[in-house]
């Protein structure tokens, strides 16, 4: 007789949802990081000393950005550059362009930068940074003003053993390139590890652009094998196709899943009988969005409710709420983007039997590339595509299994598990370096 799949240890167990809340749900990116926190430290009993040096950041800075547009106008934006903690090393984060960039948003994000490198046990911790701009209205000439400006105003915290910015939300290899210049000219000498997620000629690394998705690809197989869940003929739904959705999107479709629906900014497609995910990809490429290409229209909200095995939200935070939580199908959500689960969904999502791979492990690939584009930087020695993908798949299933075991002694989900063992970790840094004076 065929021996029936073992559950694993951070596969909840279906239980009823608990009952909607009449208090509104507090959607702060930042507040929400720290309940996220909380539940970690209360596992590890941390003492209250302790709680509050890793519940703030380190560092904040706020910086004006003025810009000669085109039109020979200045227009002044605001960024913005968090270090959230240096107690394993540099810190380490993206930045994104966005016109919903917070400071808030920003310090929740370096905040799980340094949870997402614990996890994976590379010797950064967290940082990220941010300019409230909608960078679709701005020219390309416009773009490398605005981020040759903010470069040199934030140059003072960066530096390849100080703090190493990488790409986020609307940002790309050529703002890499960008940063990388303008910080070289401010050192008098080319600086190749201040920033990772470059082009290859300046020292990217192989590999770099898709690891994200990569991570995340392996991050629901193994989930996926511990459910006994056959990714071959499965079905998927992506929401968000930019860098890291559309190479998941491609993983999957490869490893023969269904992926039946995918969005971007402007709205959904959505297909039961399945996408053809390269012609998808050919229409964003040449007519800039998933809904010029064939298929049902659906909107991003509803392609969080399909009858899906697999779920991968790849877009931005907040988007699974107590609201719409309970109308949640999928077997397996893996949050390609950073924080898009509210503590109170994950409660919810739990309590209903999906498993939740978080932010802070599935979507560790790109940060775990950046570290070894970052080591062949510091070294000018590179790297094949195949011993990045090997030592990148390694690291993943690696902190999997760290994630799981650590869920499993807690009698937890993936989410508190992965916090448990990053916080333990940042913890154990912090008070072996001490207090200086």
């Amino acid at each position: 007789m065929a021996r029936k799949p073992r559950r694993s240890p951070a596969t909840p167990k279906r239980k009823p949802a608990p009952p909607p809340s009449a208090t509104p749900e507090n959607l702060n990116p930042f507040e929400f990081a720290q309940r996220q926190f909380d539940r970690a430290a209360d596992h590890l009993g941390l003492d209250a000393g302790v709680r509050d040096i890793l519940r703030s950041p380190k560092r904040q800075l706020t910086v004006s950005i003025p810009v000669r547009m085109d039109n020979k106008r200045i227009k002044v934006f605001t960024g913005y550059r968090v270090q959230h903690s240096i107690a394993r090393g540099p810190s380490k984060g993206g930045i994104r362009y966005h016109p919903g960039v917070t400071l808030d948003e920003v310090k929740a994000l370096a905040m799980w930068m340094t949870w997402k490198c614990a996890v994976v046990n590379i010797p950064f911790g967290g940082a990220k940074g941010g300019i409230t701009v909608d960078p679709k209205k701005l020219s390309i000439a416009e773009n490398e003003r605005l981020t040759r400006r903010y470069t040199s105003e934030i140059a003072i915290v960066l530096g390849h053993d100080r703090d190493i910015p990488a790409p986020d939300v609307y940002t790309t290899p050529q703002h890499m390139a960008w940063i990388m210049d303008t910080f070289s000219m401010t050192q008098g000498y080319s600086t190749l590890g201040v920033v990772t997620g470059k082009p290859i000629p300046l020292g990217g690394s192989a590999g770099r652009n898709e690891a994200t998705a990569e991570g995340c690809f392996v991050s629901i197989d193994e989930a996926a094998k511990r459910m006994g869940l056959k990714l071959k003929g499965a079905t998927a739904a992506v929401q968000g196709y930019g860098n890291a959705g559309s190479f998941v999107a491609k993983f999957l479709d490869e490893a023969g899943v269904k992926v039946v629906a995918v969005s971007d900014s402007r709205g959904g497609i959505y297909d039961k009988k399945g996408l053809r995910i390269d012609l998808v990809n050919a229409t964003k490429d040449k007519k800039g969005s998933v809904t010029a290409s064939r298929g049902q229209k659906i909107s991003n909200e509803d392609l969080l409710e399909l009858p899906v095995d697999i779920l991968v939200p790849a877009a931005l935070e907040g988007v699974i709420t107590r609201a719409n939580a309970p109308r949640v199908k999928a077997k397996i959500v893996a949050e390609a983007a950073n924080g898009p689960t509210t503590p109170d969904a994950d409660d919810i999502l739990r309590a209903n039997g999906s498993v939740v791979i978080p932010d802070i492990l599935a979507n560790a690939g790109g940060v775990t590339v950046s570290y070894f584009e970052w080591v062949q930087d510091l070294y000018s020695f590179f790297w094949d595509p195949d011993v990045v993908r090997s030592h990148l798949e390694r690291t993943i299933r690696r902190a999997y299994e760290d994630v799981a075991e650590t869920a499993r002694r807690h009698d937890t989900d993936l989410r508190t598990g992965a916090l448990i063992l990053a916080v333990g970790r940042v913890e154990e840094a912090t008070r072996i370096r001490g207090l200086f004076p």
